[in-house]
C-alpha cells in the first residue's frame, strides 16, 4: 500500500516531509541493491523493488522497467 503522496514505481516523486523531488535510482543497503527513492534531507524514502545480488542486475532492471515489490 502506498503512503499518501507516494508514487509507487513512478520515475520520480516528491518527499512529503521537505518537498524535495526524488528520482528513482539504484541504492544499496546491508540486504543488497534495490530500486527506490532516497531524500538527501530526510533519508530513505521508499523501496520500489525486491533486493538484487549486485548493482548491475538492479541497474538493468531499472533501465528495462522490470522490477516490483
Amino acid at each position: 500500500m502506498a503512503l499518501p503522496g507516494e508514487c509507487v514505481n513512478a520515475s520520480h516523486t516528491v518527499c512529503i516531509e521537505c518537498g524535495t523531488e526524488l528520482p528513482l535510482k539504484v541504492y544499496s543497503s546491508a540486504a543488497g541493491y534495490y530500486i527506490g527513492f532516497f531524500c538527501s534531507n530526510c533519508g530513505p524514502y521508499s523501496r520500489e523493488s525486491s533486493y538484487f545480488g549486485n548493482r548491475e542486475e538492479a541497474e538493468s532492471a531499472l533501465s528495462r522497467g522490470l522490477f516490483g515489490r
